[in-house]
């Protein structure tokens, strides 16, 4: 439970600190507050959601007790062979960049953790909006007042206040 605090805590600090091409990134933490476990249905976390070039997805677990491989195909995600993966993954907290479109597949590096359901494929999709972009009607309006640099950078501090002390919880 630690480390998935502490992987919260670093999500929100990238978030608190990226500006606007954080703004554009989405952190996924794989599993939500259970983290990479069998207990988290990692199958219904992901279903629904949107993964986009330029997210990043976040793997929290023991790593004394496992492992994440990203594997090559559909037949070695489906039959937890981890013989030849593309990458291990052994620090028990990972991020993960989607850098690219396309299918990508990890499955426990525990052959029992991935039959029972611990696996992962993600399907990334263009960076951008899903949605075309409905048209704009201009309007003469007053122009809003947008915050000084002084108040964004108060709100970053305490954001960035608050993950250093989920931290400090953690150890």
């Amino acid at each position: 439970m630690a480390i998935v605090k502490m992987v919260m805590a670093v999500v929100i600090m990238a978030a608190s600190l990226g500006g606007k091409l954080g703004a554009a990134q989405v952190h996924h933490v794989v599993g939500g507050d259970r983290g990479w476990d069998v207990s988290s249905d990692v199958a219904s976390w992901s279903s629904g959601r949107s993964f986009r070039v330029g997210d990043k997805i976040w793997f929290a677990y023991a790593a004394a007790q496992e492992s994440i491989a990203e594997v090559n195909s559909p037949e070695e995600y489906e039959s937890c062979d981890v013989s030849n993966p593309i990458r291990m993954y052994t620090d028990g907290i990972d991020g993960i960049p989607l850098d690219g479109e396309g299918i990508r597949y990890f499955v426990s590096g525990k052959e029992e953790s991935c039959k029972n359901g611990l696996k992962l494929h993600v399907e990334v999709m263009p960076f951008g909006n899903p949605e075309p972009e409905k048209p704009r009607v201009a309007v003469a309006a007053a122009a809003p007042t947008t915050p000084s640099g002084s108040a964004r950078l108060y709100g970053s501090s305490v954001l960035l206040l608050a993950g250093l002390w989920l931290c400090y919880m953690a150890i």
